[in-house]
């Protein structure tokens, strides 16, 4: 088994955007859409619906699985995302065979009500092997129950499918004294697990698990606050990546203001103590990311020149009042070797 969040090499900071969305978003017509359903690109949107927080992992036959937050509106609330603080959101999936295609699956792997949040929000999913044996996947995520101001703890489920089916366990797995969203698991040499998340009006900040991911300590100091003009106002979402000759590069969320967010980059030796990148990795300004690049994950592509990496990120366009809009799942690629423009479109 590769542990989680393992890459072979740096992926850097030189990234290039794809053309096309990885996955949209429902149009504004749809009233109920199906997990399962694809739309035309032209189909008119405004932001009603949205997808975000991709989280790629190795699919149980072949290929890749992805895990996402679809957007809808909340009873009353017609707006949808467009009023996040009164959406509603679940947790889908999509396969993949190269990481440049995916086909949304049927079915919801989480609702909000499953997860703990009533009707409002289970965001950004994370899943991971046990180191048990047993073959089984635990799905970290967060947890909201109410508006943004409420806070947010790290709760988790049970997969004996391979990823398909989940039984939430009871309790939680990280909310000591925070509000904690986005988590990423490190496997440790020792034998321990790291969750690294974020913690609202804080920062990024680390915690310690000795008993497989169950129960976690946070660990003193936070690993990224804001210090920069592109994140003066937080940073969030970080997405871990532990190189197998030795470090890590860890990219997150840096919002300079609430209608401008940029992917940031810093490295480290221990996990710990990180330097930043002086400039952002992913800066906003195409089409369909045009107000908000923000939370990211990183999936490895091996190549005949060598490995290559792709970014998926949850952009904003902006076409909506406050430079809000369509929220959806786009990517980027890296690496010594470079995709032709056929595979990026």
């Amino acid at each position: 088994m590769i542990p989680p969040h393992t890459v072979s090499n740096d992926p850097g900071t030189i990234w290039a955007k794809d053309t096309k969305p990885a996955v949209d978003t429902p149009p504004d017509g749809e009233t109920d859409p199906a997990p399962e359903s694809a739309w035309p690109a032209s189909a008119a949107r405004t932001g009603i619906y949205g997808v975000v927080t991709p989280h790629v992992v190795p699919a149980a036959s072949d290929g890749w699985r992805m895990y996402y937050t679809q957007i809808l509106p909340r009873p009353g609330y017609p707006a949808g995302a467009n009023d996040y603080d009164n959406a509603t959101t679940r947790i889908l999936s999509a396969t993949s065979a190269d990481g440049v295609t995916w086909s949304p699956e049927a079915g919801v792997r989480l609702t909000a009500s499953q997860g703990g949040a009533g009707d409002y929000r289970v965001v950004s999913p994370e899943v991971v092997p046990l180191t048990d044996g047993s073959e089984r996947l635990r799905m970290y995520f967060e947890c909201n129950p109410g508006a943004q101001s409420v806070a947010s703890s790290i709760r988790s489920a049970l997969s004996d499918d391979g990823g398909t089916t989940w039984a939430v366990e009871p309790g939680e797995r990280f909310s000591a004294g925070g509000s904690y969203n986005s988590p990423r698991i490190i496997f440790l040499d020792d034998g321990r697990w790291r969750l690294y998340c974020s913690d609202r009006g804080v920062g990024i900040v680390s915690a310690i698990s000795e008993d497989g991911g169950v129960t976690f300590e946070r660990e003193a100091g936070e690993r990224i606050v804001p210090t920069t003009s592109y994140e003066a106002m937080t940073t969030f979402a970080p997405e871990v990546l532990r190189i197998t000759g030795g470090g890590y590069r860890m990219y997150f969320a840096g919002y300079s203001a609430m209608d401008c967010a940029h992917v940031l980059s810093a490295t480290s030796e221990d996990g710990l103590h990180w330097d930043k990148e002086p400039e952002p990795v992913i800066a906003p300004g195409g089409p369909l990311d045009r107000s908000k690049c923000s939370e990211m994950c990183v999936m490895p592509i091996e190549t005949n020149d060598g490995p290559t990496f792709r970014m998926f990120y949850e952009a904003c366009d902006g076409t909506a009042p406050d430079e809000r809009g369509v929220w959806r799942i786009i990517s980027a690629t890296a690496g010594p070797a470079t995709l032709s423009e056929e595979e990026r479109s």
